[in-house]
């Protein structure tokens, strides 16, 4: 007879140290991580079916880098899952809190089994978790991005201002992002596809006519127009009519257009100013995504 005792664990609540990062200003997803991993005697990881494992609820990535998971099962073919994942006990089997990559991976590696971690999350921090993983590890796409963060406010009853300082954003990445979900769906599908970039779709989101968008959009992806000249179209005409209309006034800094565009390419707050610029980060990982979009790095 088969024997079960591991996968029926007992059930761990988070501790006073995790709880504590949870009610930190600014949450780090690799600290979470790191705590887990750390206080974890080596006799909690156990070993959980893949067939038992189900999506958190919360993931926000819809779509997986084929490739990228490709390579992912070739590395676990040949060396295994170093690094366990983080999982919730259901009413059936496990939700995977962290770690989808890798048991997605592993199914494609052929593996029956994976070490897991299994810890009591709340709803809300599973949703934290999901967001945070992806944001921080990996770049969901715009859409996606948007979506988890309206999912966020909804939920959590947050404003704008207080799910900045939670993620270490600037205010203006999160309504712009949000501003994205005005947009119509082709106009969004057209984003996630890259036809369409965040300083293009920023544009669009702020004009009131659909009509208008998906002409300016069409524009966008047959002529190549830039971002600055999408601006220009928009802002100058009056048959144009924008959700915030513009106010003539004094610049209070003379890199502001660059310090915006810079924002919404890095996603994270961007200073420039006395001859130097700040760009702020939440932790390595967070810092590695940025380099990488940026193209610097080995």
């Amino acid at each position: 007879m088969e024997n079960n005792n591991q996968e029926i664990p007992k059930r761990r609540a988070l501790g006073r140290g995790l709880e504590e990062l949870f009610n930190s200003e600014v949450l780090d997803y690799s600290k979470v991580e790191e705590k887990i991993l750390t206080e974890t005697p080596k006799e909690e990881i156990i070993k959980v079916k893949l067939s038992d494992l189900r999506a958190n609820p919360y993931q926000p990535r819809k779509n997986f880098d084929e490739q990228a998971l490709e390579e992912l099962a070739s590395s676990i073919k040949e060396h295994g899952v170093f690094q366990p994942i983080i999982v919730k006990k259901s009413i059936k089997g496990y939700e995977i809190i962290a770690g989808e990559r890798r048991v997605k991976a592993s199914k494609m590696a052929g593996l029956e089994e994976i070490p897991a971690i299994v810890r009591d999350f709340n709803d809300t921090q599973m949703m934290e978790i999901a967001l945070l993983e992806n944001l921080q590890r990996e770049n969901l796409s715009a859409i996606e991005e948007a979506n988890a963060y309206k999912k966020l406010i909804d939920t959590l009853n947050l404003t704008q201002d207080s799910l900045a300082k939670r993620l270490g954003k600037s205010r203006s990445h999160i309504t712009n992002m949000l501003g994205l979900l005005t947009l119509p769906e082709d106009i969004q599908e057209e984003i996630t596809n890259k036809q369409i970039t965040m300083g293009h779709a920023r544009v669009l989101s702020k004009l009131e006519n659909i009509d208008q968008q998906e002409e300016l959009a069409k524009k966008v992806i047959n002529e190549g127009i830039s971002v600055r000249e999408l601006e220009t179209l928009t802002t100058e005409p009056s048959e144009y009519k924008r959700t915030n209309p513009i106010k003539k006034k004094k610049e209070v800094n003379e890199y502001q257009y660059l310090q915006d565009e810079l924002c919404e390419k890095l996603g994270t707050k961007v200073k420039i100013g006395k001859n130097k610029i700040e760009i702020n980060f939440v932790n390595t990982n967070d810092l590695n995504r940025i380099l990488e979009i940026m193209n610097i790095g080995g």
